[in-house]
């Protein structure tokens, strides 16, 4: 345990040395160059059109596209040849070689397109729209910034329990039952059980992207984690005080209370007994989709039951 959370740390260090070598010769701030990288190895892990990651970074680059398209040798390294070939790969680190197995070269080019743009943050945004004509992964991006400058580090991989492991709550794998209210559909979380006005936590690092009512999730929250995985809580009874989209979070800090609202319009409530509904769906890039939260929860309580020992 012990020896994998020192090379878990010891990456973050080398990520975190990359990021800022880049931000120092293109002004492109850091949290934004780890936010790109960290959203591109997400997509790697969760897709199986992409190959995996083998360095410490995960930005993905087509060969073609690194060389050339009309270049004769798919594995070229040299940045004029590669330039005549009109392929974007470039010299990161000064060794006068552009490799794609080299991570400095890999973000130094992606840090080049956004220079194209500027390095304030709405030419980013520009810069990552172009690249990636996707609104959404534009968003999720630029929450992944956000949260980054707000807490100053890379390792943001710890969880909580969204209730505390003290009350008295229960829960069963509820995910993919059926469900009849607004017609047949089927159940996309986990239901667990506690009294009104017991605190709902969030269960990691994120950024908060809804607050709102939903005539079948009630007063519900929605937080997208570092990972790409979009954290539901419903049925709430109510929020946090001052919680709003755009806020940074942390596991454990509290942002609602346990209810029974929703299957009606605003305000309708009782319908059922009071608990809180979580749900987790992960985004690959070109789509998004509910995955079983079950283990993830019975990991996180077993794990702050151990914290609290």
């Amino acid at each position: 345990m012990a020896k994998a959370e020192n090379e878990q740390n010891d990456l973050f260090a080398r990520r975190m040395e990359l990021y800022q070598k880049i931000e120092s010769v293109t002004n492109i701030p850091w949290y934004y160059l780890a936010a790109v990288d960290q959203y591109e190895r997400n997509v790697r892990q969760s897709r199986k059109d992409l190959p995996k990651a083998e360095g410490i970074t995960g930005i993905y680059f087509p060969p073609e596209k690194w060389v050339g398209i009309m270049n004769p040798n798919p594995t070229d390294e040299n940045p004029l040849s590669i330039e005549f070939f009109d392929g974007i790969g470039a010299d990161g680190d000064g060794d006068n070689k552009a490799s794609l197995k080299n991570d400095a070269d890999v973000l130094y080019t992606y840090a080049r397109h956004v220079l194209n743009y500027g390095t304030d943050h709405d030419n980013i945004k520009l810069a990552l729209w172009d690249y990636y004509q996707r609104d959404k992964t534009v968003s999720i991006i630029v929450g992944k910034a956000k949260i980054y400058k707000h807490f100053g580090h890379l390792n943001l991989e710890s969880h909580a329990f969204p209730v505390p492991i003290r009350s008295n709550h229960s829960y069963k794998n509820t995910w993919g039952d059926a469900r009849g209210w607004g017609g047949r559909r089927t159940h996309e979380g986990t239901d667990i059980f506690a009294s009104y006005g017991v605190p709902v936590r969030a269960t990691s690092y994120g950024i908060v992207e809804m607050k709102g009512w939903n005539k079948y999730g009630g007063w519900r929250v929605g937080i997208r984690d570092i990972n790409n995985n979009y954290h539901y809580f419903a049925h709430l009874n109510g929020f946090s005080k001052d919680l709003h989209i755009g806020q940074v979070v942390e596991p454990g800090q509290l942002i609602g209370s346990v209810g029974s609202s929703g299957y009606g319009p605003p305000g309708t409530s009782g319908k059922f007994p009071p608990h809180l509904h979580y749900g987790m769906y992960k985004d690959n890039g070109r789509t998004e989709w509910s995955f079983d939260p079950y283990p993830h929860l019975r990991l996180w309580e077993r794990q702050e039951r151990q914290r609290t020992k």
